[in-house]
C-alpha cells in the first residue's frame, strides 16, 4: 500500500512521482560511475589472509546533519575508535533522495573495507518504495546497535493533546505531516496508522530529522513523528509536545518521556522501531568482515556505546554478523506487509 502524499504549499520539496524517477536514474548513473571509477577495491588484507584499516576509515551518513541517523553514524565512529585504538573513522554525509544518494555512493564502494554506512530502515524501504536498484543482500551487514521508536510531535501552542485528536482531525480536516523522508520510520508508522484507523494525512518530506524539526517550529507542519533523541531538548524546553509513543511499551527507564502514553493506549494499535545499525560494503574479503563483527562486537561493550543508547533513547537490541542479516530478512517481510499492502 502506497503513501498517500499531497505536497504543502511551503514544502520546498518536489511530487513523490518526480522524486521517484529523478532518484533512480540520478542513483543509477551514481552508482555505476563509483564502480567505473574503481569505487571499490580498498581492501587491507594481508599476506596471512587477516585485516586490518589501512588509515582512516569513512563512515558514510546517507542523511544530513541533526538528525538520528547523523548522531548514530558519529557515535559509532567513536565507539569503534574506543574498541580498536589505532582505528581512526571520518564521518561523510551524503543527503539526498531520501538516503538514496548515501546508499548509492556506498553500493561504489564495493569491495573496499575501509568505508562503512550507519544504517537504518531506509535500507529496506528504499528498494521495496521503487527507489533504487538494490537491496540489503547487495551489503555486509555487521551489527544491529539498537531500535529507535518515534513519538508523535507538535508544536506547544497546538490543539492536539493526544493522538487520537489527531486522526479525529483528519476525518475531518487536512492534518499536514512531516516526514523525514519517504523511506523514514515516521512514513512507516503514518502509514500504520493510516491503515489502522482509515485516515489519510498530507506528506510534506524532508531530508533530515533537523529540518523536520526546524520546519515543525516553524509552523510549516502540524505534526511530525521523531525519535525521542531528535526532539527530546525541543520537549524540555517546552516548545513542543508528545501525544503519543509508537512503541510497544512507555519509556519507563526515562523519567524525561515516562508520562508519555503509547498509541495503544489511545486506540491507535501501532508499535514499530526503526533499527540502527552499522553495513560494510559488499565484496569484502571474509576477513574484514570478521575484523569488522568482531570489532563491532567489543564497540557495543564500550561506555561510548553505553552513553548512545541512554543519551538517544534506544533500545539495547543488538545483533551481529549473520544475525544481523536475519534480523534484516525478517524485518523486510514485515515492511514489505506495511508498503506493499
Amino acid at each position: 500500500m502506497s503513501a498517500h502524499i499531497r505536497l504543502h504549499p511551503t514544502n520546498k520539496g518536489v511530487p513523490l512521482k518526480r522524486t521517484r524517477s529523478t532518484v533512480l536514474v540520478t542513483t543509477s548513473v551514481l552508482a555505476l560511475s563509483l564502480a567505473a571509477c574503481g569505487g571499490g577495491g580498498g581492501s587491507s588484507d594481508d599476506a596471512s589472509g587477516s585485516f586490518k584499516p589501512r588509515g582512516d576509515v569513512t563512515m558514510i551518513v546517507p542523511f544530513g546533519a541533526g538528525g538520528g541517523s547523523d548522531r548514530a553514524g558519529r557515535a559509532t565512529a567513536t565507539m569503534i575508535e574506543a574498541a580498536d585504538k589505532n582505528a581512526s573513522v571520518n564521518v561523510e554525509n551524503r543527503e539526498g533522495g531520501s538516503g538514496a544518494v548515501g546508499y548509492s555512493t556506498f553500493l561504489g564502494k564495493n569491495g573496499d573495507a575501509q568505508t562503512l554506512l550507519a544504517t537504518e530502515t531506509a535500507l529496506l524501504a528504499l528498494p521495496l518504495n521503487g527507489e533504487v536498484e538494490f537491496d540489503y543482500k547487495d551489503f555486509t551487514p555487521i551489527m544491529k546497535l539498537g531500535e529507535d521508536y518515534t513519538l508523535m510531535i507538535v508544536p506547544a501552542d497546538s490543539p492536539y493533546e493526544t493522538c487520537s485528536d489527531v486522526v479525529d482531525a483528519a476525518k475531518k480536516d487536512r492534518v499536514t505531516a512531516g516526514i523525514s523522508g519517504i523511506t523514514g520510520l515516521d512514513n512507516v508508522v503514518f502509514t500504520l496508522t493510516e491503515q489502522e484507523t482509515g485516515v489519510k494525512f498530507d506528506r510534506v518530506p524532508f531530508e533530515s530529522g533537523g529540518e523536520l524539526t526546524a520546519a515543525l517550529l516553524g509552523g510549516q507542519i502540524d505534526i511530525a513523528s521523531l525519535n525521542p533523541g531528535e526532539i527530546v531538548g525541543q520537549l524540555k524546553s517546552g516548545d513542543v509536545k508528545a501525544l503519543c509513543a509508537y512503541s510497544k511499551e512507555r519509556y519507563s527507564d526515562y523519567k524525561e518521556l515516562a508520562d508519555i502514553p503509547t498509541a495503544k493506549e489511545q486506540g491507535i494499535d501501532v508499535a514499530f522501531a526503526q533499527f540502527r545499525g552499522v553495513l560494510a560494503p559488499g565484496g569484502i574479503s571474509a576477513a574484514a568482515k570478521d575484523y569488522w563483527v568482531s570489532t563491532l562486537e567489543k564497540a557495543v561493550k564500550t561506555d561510548e556505546y553505553k552513553s548512545y543508547i541512554k543519551d538517544n533513547y534506544l533500545q539495547a537490541n543488538t545483533a551481529s554478523g549473520d544475525d544481523f542479516t536475519e534480523y534484516l530478512k525478517g524485518n523486510n517481510e514485515l515492511l514489505t506487509k506495511v508498503l506493499k499492502g
